[in-house]
């Protein structure tokens, strides 16, 4: 049985969100990763293509009949008005299969990894805490120039779309500074865990 309590985690891009979730899933903390739901939304199959075929035609769609990613990036991110479509067909979805998920995980307490947490406005009243993955901005450019292999105006575009870094951590209750010292960060996973056991000890 999973404690009511809930933490939301977030942080900007290439801070290492994924590395920390993880982190606390070893340790017993149920994770929900509305990324990788909305992922699940848009592969071949998914519940949201056909909508996104009837909004965007078949351009939208590639071969393997997943969303074409790369059509819908460049779509969106020119036009913040199709950006706005995209987000009246995925976010109701998103927020169905997220509030799915949750009533089926197992685990201590429940952890929403949610990357645009802070934009959305709504989750602060969603969960009883927020976590702050947070690193320096060049740091973040430079590991999604690396990881993604894409050119530093690309990484700067979506990260201008997203909060600033200040906005993030004035949001938070708990950060975990991302450095690179995955021993560090650890330690400090674990600490953060012992807190959140008690806390959701009292939310049974």
């Amino acid at each position: 049985m999973t404690s009511n309590f809930s933490l939301g985690l977030t942080g900007g891009i290439g801070s290492g969100k994924t590395t920390v979730a993880n982190m606390f899933g070893e340790l017993g903390a149920a994770l929900i990763d509305t990324d990788l739901i909305a992922h699940q939304l848009t592969v071949a199959g998914g519940l949201a293509i056909p909508a996104i075929r009837t909004q965007f035609g078949d351009a939208a769609i590639a071969a393997d009949g997943s969303m074409d990613r790369a059509a819908i990036r460049e779509l969106v991110f020119a036009d913040h008005g199709q950006k706005q479509k995209l987000e009246a067909i995925l976010h109701p979805l998103i927020r169905k299969e997220t509030e799915r998920a949750a009533l089926e995980s197992i685990g201590d307490y429940r952890i929403f990894v949610v990357p645009l947490l802070v934009e959305s406005g709504n989750w602060k009243n969603r969960v009883n805490r927020i976590l702050v993955v947070d690193c320096d901005e060049e740091t973040q450019v430079l590991r999604v120039m690396s990881r993604n292999n894409m050119e530093r105006a690309q990484v700067e575009a979506i990260m201008r779309n997203q909060v600033s870094r200040q906005q993030r951590l004035a949001a938070a209750d708990d950060v975990i500074v991302n450095d690179g010292d995955l021993e560090k960060i650890r330690a400090e996973v674990l600490r953060l865990h012992q807190t959140y056991l008690a806390l959701a000890a009292r939310h049974e």
